[in-house]
């Protein structure tokens, strides 16, 4: 069976960053750099390669810098023309030209199911995809997105990201109790947020990254605030659950999570030394630390 094409990328940008303060004061925690590009750009490009064309981003106060990164900036162009930097023009090119961005003001009480609910209107009557701004995957085979779109046109049911997680991860991430349909592929029966050890399910982590129906949205507007008076996405699944199914995806690929201090240091070595022209010299580096 044919299904709707996946065009639309949902992308919430509108916290805070408290826990890189004082470096957020000023600045979105979107746009810190991982070796030479934002966060941000990241988890674009990801889901660019994947084939969506449009990238949606729910901004708040303060995220002016995420929408000017995405935008030409014909100064900056018309100065590195006039400079010689051909190079680096057509990069500042590219990036705008990656896909079609939109760019909506969340409002609504706080939790991660609002901002979904503020693109209701754009995203309309198809499925899409929601990733958050400050993690990304890198997966060298086949991008994360395409494999929950794969997933989909299989199923026609929403697709959620699931990793592998240790027993101490249990206490951090959501966890899947699910039937294994297919290679790396589970039919979610039951989410279970942050069950610790003791009451995990499974070590199956469900951590960042949704293919969702537009079925969602009626399922957000009815669900009652949760944790800490907020949306949560996750409890507006598991009521989604109640009338269709939902899979998950093994994802074949690297995790970074970069909202965290440690997670945003991790990839920045990794992926500095993933870099031709950096890995030689940065690893030699690393290796010299007396400490």
């Amino acid at each position: 069976m044919q299904r709707q094409k996946i065009r639309k990328a949902v992308i919430p940008v509108a916290g805070y960053g408290t826990r890189f303060l004082p470096a957020t004061k000023a600045q979105p925690k979107e746009m810190l750099p991982v070796v030479d590009k934002p966060i941000i750009q990241y988890a674009v490009e990801e889901a660019v390669a994947a084939g969506i064309t449009d990238i949606i981003l729910v901004t708040g106060s303060g995220k002016r810098a995420v929408e000017d990164h995405f935008s030409y900036n014909f100064e900056i162009q018309h100065f590195l023309k006039k400079v010689g930097k051909e190079k680096e023009r057509e990069e500042i090119k590219r990036i705008a030209d990656m896909a079609n961005f939109i760019y909506i003001r969340q409002k609504g009480p706080y939790g991660n199911g609002t901002p979904v609910l503020c693109a209701k209107d754009v995203v309309g009557d198809e499925p899409f995809v929601v990733i958050w701004g400050d993690e990304f995957w890198d997966c060298p085979k086949v991008p994360r997105i395409k494999q929950l779109i794969d997933v989909y046109e299989k199923y026609g049911d929403p697709v959620i990201v699931a990793k592998d997680i240790t027993k101490e991860e249990t206490r951090k991430y959501g966890v899947i109790d699910g039937v294994k349909v297919g290679k790396d592929v589970y039919e979610v029966k039951k989410l279970v947020e942050k069950p610790g050890p003791k009451d995990a399910p499974s070590l199956l982590g469900s951590v960042g990254g949704y293919l969702l129906t537009p079925d969602i949205f009626e399922a957000l507007e009815h669900t009652k605030l949760g944790k800490g008076g907020e949306l949560w996405l996750p409890d507006a699944i598991s009521r989604l659950m109640k009338q269709r199914a939902l899979y998950c995806k093994r994802i074949d690929g690297t995790y970074y999570d970069t909202g965290s201090v440690f997670g945003y240091l991790r990839a920045n070595v990794e992926l500095a030394l993933k870099r031709t022209e950096l890995k030689k010299e940065f690893r030699k580096y690393l290796k010299g630390l007396n400490i």
